[in-house]
């Protein structure tokens, strides 16, 4: 069987002085590699097809066939790496907590421990008869979190 840690050793080595960097990888027990990697800035096919050609040229087929996908990371998937979401700060993201709540916010900070987000709430104001519209500034660490994506809103 393909060894995990061998693929990634040869795909860092490839992708060192890039902006690129390995998100996952995924080693099926019939050898179907599947290599996600991402990028500060963006990621295009010619650099997937340079990278899988760089890692099948390393790679001996006489010894074990394998099939390898190379490519990025989607928008809306899961980040998987602190890289990923130093990448999103400033931006909206779409935060799973692990009791289930959703949270649509803006991404201020990151840290190793934890994500700090903003965003609107109605809540009681001292003084007005309705809920008023209040951004709120919470921090979520990172093992109450189950997952986070990139939010796309297309209004």
């Amino acid at each position: 069987m393909i060894d995990k840690e061998q693929i990634t050793a040869i795909a860092e080595r490839h992708l060192e002085g890039s902006d690129r960097f390995i998100v996952g990888c995924k080693i099926s027990p019939s050898n179907e590699v599947e290599l996600i990697i991402d990028s500060d800035t963006s990621v295009d096919i010619e650099q997937c097809i340079t990278l899988s050609r760089a890692i099948e040229a390393e790679l001996d087929r006489e010894k074990e066939d394998f099939e390898l996908t190379v490519m990025s990371a989607g928008i809306g998937e899961p980040l998987a790496t602190l890289r990923q979401y130093r990448k999103l700060v400033s931006r909206s993201v779409e935060v799973i907590l692990k009791n289930g709540i959703k949270v649509l916010a803006k991404l201020d900070e990151v840290t190793e421990e934890a994500i700090t987000l903003s965003y609107e709430e109605k809540q009681v104001v001292e003084g007005k008869k309705r809920k008023q519209l209040v951004t709120v500034t919470r921090t979520y660490p990172f093992e109450e979190i189950k997952s986070t994506a990139e939010w796309l809103d297309f209004k």
